[in-house]
């Protein structure tokens, strides 16, 4: 087996081979680093390599494989998103305003996968502080699509789905507050989880919209998605969002098969909008999960078209409140070239944020002004409850949702830079999720033009598992990457 194909195996397979010693994790971490060297050049994934430290976890993770001290993810290299801390390494959630700022903790999702073995090759680009559905709006510039590098890979953990996508990763970790796991899954041809609103311990997660954040796996398939999850998910007492929920073996049940599963098709997803063969490529994927068993219907969810308005409201809003902290205080750059501390927080903000961050911290500081805060924050936050409900209703009928993850497959980078309001559409059918604080599985269905579709699978809170299965069967029917 060559370096190419090492560095393409999943993360279960290649654990397989660990455990069997037909490969150490050292040779799988070398040959994962010289398809970075390959790759990367073009697709643009890492904003920060840990060559170095990645060899040193993987001679431990084959130390403790030799000794039989090893779980399913041990010695398999992996990457973060550039707003996951990890202890000793930059951290800069692609903006100018942190650099030179160095964490001296980990995530509790990073500390869990150092905890299982797991080798950590870097830092992914990303756009800046989440706030972008392309991952063109970074400091290090854009990453590309490696199925076609002209054209975005979805953000804004684009550098995440890339890094899987191009095999400069065995598996990596993203986020996603209305679609930053599940639109770079889509666009890039690969697995990606949105787990439940506290399903993942947010400790270490850089904050853009508290009530949205959800740290999610991106992976080869289903199987290695079972097993991320499994690894990072739990409660932590460090973060009082997180919940109390047990873990369960997320691979036990993956091969029970879908029959009798019922499947609600929201009509809504399918309207006005989404690209016809987009559409096609999905319906055709639904029925495919009916000859498997699946029973589909048609459900309303009739606050769909709301949820998108109440999305920029929230999570400007919130953001404006979380990226308050960067005054060039404490950390990252500072600009005191002025007269007094004011100046000093001006310069440093106007140096240091992008036009992006710029523009939503003042639509959210806007909405939660003296006067407008009733007019559009609370408005909003109402609606959220009724996109809410609508999902309550939904899951009253039927065990899990289906659906497109995009209106489009990945459009050509540039392409709506100068159109906010366009890329905002990008999230149609990704933001209700976050807003109703519910899992969803994103799964390659097909192409269109050449391009990878997503099929996205919704279920109730804690659902996660009905998930993993739905995307697996439907996987293993012919939907492999």
């Amino acid at each position: 087996m060559n370096a190419t194909d090492v560095a393409h195996l999943t993360a279960h397979a290649a654990a397989d081979l660990l455990r069997r010693r037909e490969l150490s994790s050292l040779e799988l971490t070398n040959a994962v680093l010289e398809q970075i060297e390959r790759r990367d050049g073009e697709v643009h994934a890492y904003v920060h390599l840990a060559a170095d430290l990645a060899r040193e976890q993987a001679r431990e993770a084959d130390r403790r494989l030799a000794e039989g001290d090893a779980g399913p993810l041990c010695g398999i290299p992996y990457g973060l998103k550039d707003s996951i801390s990890a202890a000793g390494l930059p951290l800069t959630c692609g903006s100018k305003i942190l650099r030179g700022y160095v964490p001296p903790y980990d995530a509790t999702a990073t500390a869990r996968l150092k905890d299982a073995g797991a080798v950590l090759l870097g830092m992914l680009n990303m756009d800046e502080f989440g706030m972008g559905s392309s991952t063109e709006f970074s400091s290090y510039g854009p990453t590309r699509n490696p199925r076609d590098v002209s054209r975005v890979p979805g953000g804004s953990s684009g550098g995440s789905a890339a890094a899987v996508a191009a095999d400069e990763a065995i598996f990596a970790l993203g986020e996603d507050t209305g679609g930053s796991v599940r639109t770079p899954a889509a666009f890039c041809g690969v697995v990606g989880l949105k787990p439940s609103y506290g399903r993942i311990s947010r400790y270490g997660l850089v904050a853009y919209g508290s009530s949205l954040d959800q740290i999610g796996p991106l992976t080869k398939d289903v199987r290695d998605a079972a097993l991320v999850l499994g690894a990072i998910a739990g409660h932590d007492p460090s973060d009082s969002t997180s919940l109390p929920w047990p873990v369960p073996d997320y691979t036990a049940h993956l091969e029970d098969g879908i029959k009798g599963v019922r499947l609600g098709v929201p009509t809504e997803y399918f309207g006005e909008g989404i690209d016809p063969a987009v559409a096609s490529t999905v319906r055709a994927a639904i029925d495919r999960l009916a000859a498997l068993g699946a029973e589909v219907g048609e459900v309303s969810m009739p606050h769909t078209r709301y949820a998108l308005a109440a999305y920029y409201v929230i999570a400007p809003a919130e953001a404006s409140a979380n990226l308050a902290r960067y005054d060039g205080v404490k950390y990252g750059i500072s600009d005191r070239s002025g007269p007094d501390i004011w100046e000093m927080f001006a310069r440093t903000r106007e140096a240091g944020f992008g036009a992006e961050v710029k523009r939503r911290i003042m639509i959210g500081t806007y909405a939660l002004s003296s006067g407008y805060y009733d007019a559009y924050y609370l408005k909003a936050q109402q609606v959220r409850t009724l996109v809410k409900q609508d999902f309550d209703r939904a899951f009253e009928r039927f065990d899990a949702l289906v659906g497109p993850t995009c209106p489009t497959v990945a459009f050509p980078i540039g392409d709506k830079t100068d159109d906010p309001v366009s890329m905002y559409l990008t999230d149609v059918l990704t933001v209700p999720i976050n807003c109703a604080g519910v899992p969803a599985l994103v799964v390659p269905c097909g192409e269109s033009d050449g391009l990878p579709v997503g099929m996205q699978l919704i279920g109730p809170a804690g659902g996660e598992e009905a998930l993993l299965r739905l995307g697996y069967a439907f996987e293993q029917s012919g939907g492999k990457r």
